[in-house]
């Protein structure tokens, strides 16, 4: 019987089976950011340890990271404390760090792809969840605890239960409009925010073949929305001519032996996965979600549905909506566009071709956020400040942002929010903020209607 890509990937980088136990997993990559590390290097100071493999480390801060005035000390004491104790950690145990304001820095799930320091193949851990990101590349990633991050500090592995593997087939091909975010928001409401409990989620198909690596990131990173342990995505040439000529990629006759490599890791044709679901493209339109979870969700054109599960009516309650209400017109008081969800060079294409000879609705805060400086580069050199800027819009710098209320980006309490993040839990962008969560198309159409609208309208 053949193997799936995710059990040849695991199955490489086995360093002991535990008997009754967990797998002792080699881990290729280990990124850190200043939030989930600090006890972690105190565990390592506490026993008298070192890393053992510090060039496989990468440190970088981007949660407590604020988009305004990064030459200016952070005001916040708690993020200060948090952004200078990671990069003092990274001077004293010798690791790579990539500071606050440098070319360098933006948000690790965005830095680490297009740095070409995530490469199929590998295994990636970092202590957030959205590490599943890393997964558009056709590497095995995934999020962990900071005592865990202590572990992989200390011995370059971890102890882990392998989960299942699923295999989820997209057929056919995304409509007008229709992104990489409306498809997991999509996938999300068909299978629940519980549906991919105890999985690794390998995505195929058409619809998945014909994404772009900024949608193949996208898509990943939502994987653990859905309660995966992680997706991800067999590289392919997609994925070879994004990866070349990465500051950290593989050069000439290294790149040539890598590439060779890397066309091998497909799941064979034989396999056999412990869940298989297929879906078809052409049944998603542009989404949003109406609820507090991301798999509350509905296409753009449709009404919330008339009764749901558990938290149905406290979620309904929250932000403000009614069971059979259809969302269009509904009218926004912020829009964000950003995170590790939706802030690379695609989105803000996306976001501009929209916006492009039209203005920023009066009442609507909008901050638009690279993922990257990197990303903050490129919108200047294609000239699409120019063209935000002449609609009423302002760039932020790189950073999380909106994403989560844990920097001065923070939506006031009972406002509503269009968001290209991630997450719509209650409070998730600030204390009694109402989020949802849509496509870079959907925000830009809110940005300057002022109200839920179709974004196929402007196409």
């Amino acid at each position: 019987m053949g193997k799936t890509l995710f059990d040849k990937i695991w199955d490489a980088h086995v360093v002991q089976n535990v008997p009754d136990g967990p797998t002792q997993l080699y881990i290729d990559r280990l990124y850190c950011h200043e939030v989930t590390s600090p006890q972690a290097f105190d565990g390592l100071r506490q026993r008298g340890l070192r890393c053992l493999r510090p060039k496989q480390i990468f440190c970088m801060p981007d949660h407590n990271t604020p988009t305004h005035d990064q030459d200016q000390p952070i005001a916040d004491p708690v993020s200060k404390r948090q952004v200078d104790t990671l990069a003092s950690n990274a001077a004293e145990f010798g690791l790579t760090h990539f500071p606050m304001g440098s070319k360098d820095n933006g948000i690790i799930h965005v830095v680490g792809p297009e740095k070409g320091l995530s490469l199929p193949g590998m295994t990636i851990v970092c202590g957030d969840s959205h590490t599943s990101t890393h997964g558009a590349v056709g590497a095995v990633a995934f999020g962990i605890g900071t005592s865990e991050v202590e572990m992989v500090l200390a011995s370059q592995c971890i102890l882990q239960q392998k989960p299942k593997a699923m295999r989820i087939t997209v057929n056919g091909t995304l409509g007008e409009g229709v992104t990489a975010k409306d498809l997991a928001l999509y996938l999300m409401a068909q299978i629940t925010t519980s549906g991919a409990t105890g999985y690794f989620v390998e995505y195929a198909g058409e619809a998945v073949r014909a994404l772009s690596m900024e949608g193949r990131l996208t898509l990943c990173n939502l994987s653990i929305e859905m309660g995966a342990r992680g997706g991800f995505i067999a590289p392919d040439e997609t994925t070879f001519a994004y990866l070349c000529g990465r500051e950290y990629a593989p050069k000439v006759e290294a790149w040539e032996k890598a590439v060779s490599y890397w066309q091998t890791l497909q799941s064979d044709a034989d396999a056999v996965f412990d869940k298989e679901l297929a879906f078809d493209a052409a049944d998603i339109e542009p989404r949003i979600t109406y609820g507090t979870n991301p798999g509350m969700g509905i296409g753009i054109t449709e009404e919330i549905p008339l009764k749901g599960g558990v938290g149905f009516d406290k979620a309904l309650a929250y932000m403000g909506f009614k069971p059979g209400q259809k969302l269009l017109g509904t009218k926004v008081d912020y829009v964000f566009l950003g995170a590790c969800t939706n802030g690379r060079i695609e989105d803000f294409r996306a976001f501009a071709s929209v916006v492009r000879g039209r203005t920023k609705a009066p009442d609507v805060v909008a901050w638009l956020v690279p993922g990257s400086w990197a990303v903050h580069k490129q919108i200047i050199e294609e000239g699409l400040d120019k063209v935000l800027q002449a609609a009423g819009f302002e760039i932020r710098q790189p950073g999380c942002s909106a994403c989560l209320a844990m920097n001065d980006d923070k939506v006031p309490a009972g406002k509503l929010a269009v968001s290209t993040s991630n997450r719509n839990f209650e409070g998730r962008q600030g204390p009694g903020a109402r989020t949802i969560l849509a496509s870079p198309l959907v925000a830009a159409a809110a940005a300057v209607t002022g109200v839920i609208t179709d974004p196929r309208q402007f196409l």
